[in-house]
């Protein structure tokens, strides 16, 4: 087990994967260690560790999959679970999952008993390159993305790539947009290094090293600023309109996974900081065809402009009632605590649209 990673959380490279999380975990009294999946997890990731002595299966708990689940009821739950099975203030949550339940399963330990240790072990590569790692965690409310959390670090992050070969290319490709983000606030060189990496049919072998790149990136914002008070707000860079095309799309019924809002919103928000820092129109009409051949376009239409702009003033990044972007002055040039009014934000949309 080989440290990768080093700051409020251990990252970790977990090549045997069981083997590395036993020796993590010994120190828990045994009946005091609980899992948390999700039921495409369990299925498809928990075999593979299932026979931990250390874990027993009465204390494994399973939730729906999906971020419509990641809402009071599901966390409700997970609290009752640990409540009525013997859980105290040593014990310890693992949460072998995707963003959602690791966004969740933090939170859930980090409330109980005013907090409990809790491990991640992300099963997808959108939770291995984000919401593993950095010590966000909460759940949606009231239809608005992540609006109740806390900020708490996981004792410890296990990094296994061959999970990825569970996924379908959909949530695959959902994981390569916040790559994609990480590079072009971090810089040209990552940026060129990633741009032509072929994401569809991926190898995983030579995913990986890209992997723990990104994850060393995040870490350098997150250690930097890690309640997110300056500078770590360049993670934020195609959130704020992300969020509000990823609402939208699911009180419309017609979900799109994360990845996919955060790959739309960034092309809108860096028309934003076109206009309002000078990002240069060759370069994003480049990110644009390579995001577009990944993740095609999302539809809505001007009469959606009004909700859409609703959903991003309730966006948790705001302050004073100013919509909060992140915006890139070139690639790895941020600028942080950007305001725009809301007719340029109109005309980001009719930019988008009309690509």
């Amino acid at each position: 087990m080989q440290v990768i990673e080093q700051s409020e959380s251990k990252v970790y490279s977990a090549d045997d994967l069981k083997k590395d999380l036993s020796e993590l975990i010994q120190k828990y009294s045994r009946g005091k260690v609980f899992l948390l999946t999700d039921s495409g997890s369990y299925e498809h990731c928990y075999p593979k560790i299932k026979d931990i002595a250390e874990i027993k299966e009465d204390n494994v708990i399973v939730i729906d999959q999906g971020d419509q689940n990641k809402n009071i009821e599901t966390i409700s739950k997970v609290w009752y679970f640990l409540n009525t099975h013997g859980a105290d203030r040593k014990s310890l949550l693992i949460n072998l999952a995707g963003g959602m339940p690791c966004d969740l399963g933090g939170f859930a330990a980090s409330t109980f008993k005013r907090g409990i240790d809790f491990i991640n072990i992300p099963t997808t590569l959108l939770s291995l390159v984000d919401a593993s790692v950095g010590g966000k965690t909460g759940i949606n409310f009231n239809g608005f993305k992540n609006e109740i959390g806390v900020f708490q670090h996981a004792s410890a992050v296990l990094v296994n790539t061959d999970f990825i070969e569970t996924q379908d290319q959909e949530n695959i490709s959902s994981g390569f947009a916040e790559m994609i983000k990480h590079a072009l606030i971090y810089s040209e060189e990552v940026w060129d290094n990633l741009k032509t990496f072929p994401i569809i049919n991926v190898n995983i072998e030579d995913l990986t090293p890209l992997v723990i790149n990104s994850i060393h990136i995040k870490e350098h914002f997150v250690k930097a600023d890690p309640t997110e008070q300056n500078i770590r707000k360049s993670l934020n860079f195609g959130h704020t309109i992300g969020h509000a095309f990823e609402s939208f799309a699911m009180e419309n019924s017609r979900p799109v996974l994360h990845g996919f809002a955060v790959a739309y919103g960034m092309i809108a928000e860096l028309y934003v900081g076109h206009k309002i820092c000078g990002f240069p129109m060759e370069k994003l009409k480049e990110i644009n065809a390579i995001i577009q051949s990944i993740y095609g376009k999302f539809s809505f239409n001007k009469s959606d402009y009004e909700r859409l702009f609703f959903l991003m003033t309730h966006d948790k990044k705001n302050e004073e009632n100013k919509i909060n972007f992140t915006l890139l002055e070139d690639i790895g040039k941020i600028q942080i605590n950007q305001t725009c009014t809301k007719d340029e934000i109109y005309e980001a949309l009719d930019f988008y649209q009309s690509l």
